[in-house]
């Protein structure tokens, strides 16, 4: 039997960055996760705050070949509806950044993180799945599918939607679906992105193209579900021509490349995020469709959470209610994203033409009111920095 401080079960982009940043910290760490069985085709855009840390964890200039910043995001209303949204668009350099923050594939921030658990003194990795768990007020024990048995004095469960650490720690859930299927992909185009990101919206839902290095983007079309399927079933040269047609040719000439895949759209909270001697951390804790990029965002925000719950004195024993320390830390920052996305999602989907006039009113709004565009772009890269900018805009304001 061996023993560490913390023991992260799951090893996709949250429980890998989890088990750096606390053995960063300080923290010995146990990582429990099998080799992934399907290659993730996606991309992710990470904004500022994400992208901070991991540059304080070394690893970004190893990934940032393989990134694209994000330096324009704007949003087009491609509905047909009465009521219609004017463009909107979000320029970083209006808050004083270079880009919002940056686009990659999964698969090399997958592979960079990987690299470096590897190195790491600290980290312990166990090539296995987790089989059962004892949870005990002073320890757990987690035992493995080769036998072994992992002690520690605290658990992450960062093993996905169907986790077997919330399920042990009998956290219930609460689960929602939505009638759309995201259909993701990469594609070449000849006319350059200018590191703009475009979000158009329609009945179905938004079509969000994101740039990639070089003349290539990444694409999440959200879609009724059995239109997905028709997508799926066509030859690339047909795929490409709805693709530049969805786009208007904002592009050019587009090029689908092999790997598109589909992803059924549904959400999930659980009802706590810790308790005791454990923490839940990415869909273990929370899912919703890709809208806004927040997914990922936010399950660096719950890793942050954790490093400065347990790794402010990493020469202290870890307490027994550090996860109630940790879900009231994120319960604010994560319910509220969670209704955000999903209050913009289902309005898209929604006939209500009031539903419609008040999406419109908004979009107006921040089209043409910079300073409260300027909190919801703040807010949009890291919870707080808006509101926080407030007294200060407030005052220029007034010397104005």
């Amino acid at each position: 039997m061996s023993r560490s401080e913390v023991a992260v079960v799951g090893g996709g982009l949250a429980g890998m960055t989890a088990a750096l940043t606390l053995a960063r910290g300080g923290r010995k760490v146990a990582l429990i996760a099998p080799a992934p069985g399907v290659a993730d085709g996606r991309t992710t855009a990470l904004m500022d705050q994400s992208i901070r840390l991991l540059d304080r964890l070394g690893v970004w200039g190893a990934i940032a070949p393989s990134a694209a910043a994000l330096s324009t995001m704007q949003i087009l209303d491609g509905t047909r509806r009465l009521f219609r949204a004017p463009p909107v668009a979000f320029r970083s350099s209006e808050i004083g950044l270079p880009a919002f923050g940056y686009n990659m594939p999964n698969t090399a921030l997958l592979a960079v993180l990987a690299d470096h658990v590897r190195q790491d003194a600290n980290i312990t990795l166990y090539d296995s799945s987790a089989q059962s768990f004892e949870l005990g007020s002073e320890q757990a024990t987690i035992m493995l599918d080769q036998g072994d048995k992992v002690q520690a004095d605290f658990v992450i469960g960062a093993d996905g939607r169907r986790s077997a650490v919330r399920e042990a720690a009998g956290i219930g859930t609460r689960t929602w679906s939505y009638p759309q299927t995201a259909l993701v992909l990469n594609f070449a185009h000849t006319i350059p992105h200018r590191n703009v990101s475009t979000e158009f919206h329609g009945e179905s839902g938004p079509f969000t193209q994101v740039p990639l290095p070089g003349n290539r983007s990444s694409l999440v079309w959200v879609l009724n579900p059995a239109i997905a399927e028709q997508m799926m079933a066509l030859d690339v040269s047909e795929l490409s021509r709805r693709v530049e047609e969805r786009m208007q040719s904002m592009l050019g000439t587009v090029s689908v490349e092999d790997g598109a895949q589909t992803w059924p759209l549904s959400g999930m909270t659980a009802h706590r995020f810790g308790k005791g001697r454990v923490a839940l951390v990415g869909e273990a804790a929370h899912a919703f469709p890709p809208i806004g990029a927040q997914g990922l965002n936010l399950s660096l925000r719950d890793v942050m959470a954790l490093e400065s719950l347990l790794c402010s004195s990493p020469d202290m024993p870890i307490s027994g209610t550090a996860g109630d320390a940790f879900d009231r830390k994120r319960r604010t920052d994560v319910i509220s994203r969670t209704a955000s996305v999903d209050l913009l999602n289902r309005s898209l989907l929604s006939d209500f033409v009031p539903v419609q006039m008040v999406r419109a009113a908004g979009l107006h709004v921040l089209s043409t009111i910079a300073p409260l565009r300027h909190i919801v772009m703040q807010e949009g890269i890291e919870p707080g920095r808006g509101f926080s900018a407030l007294p200060r805009m407030l005052r220029e304001k007034v010397r104005r």
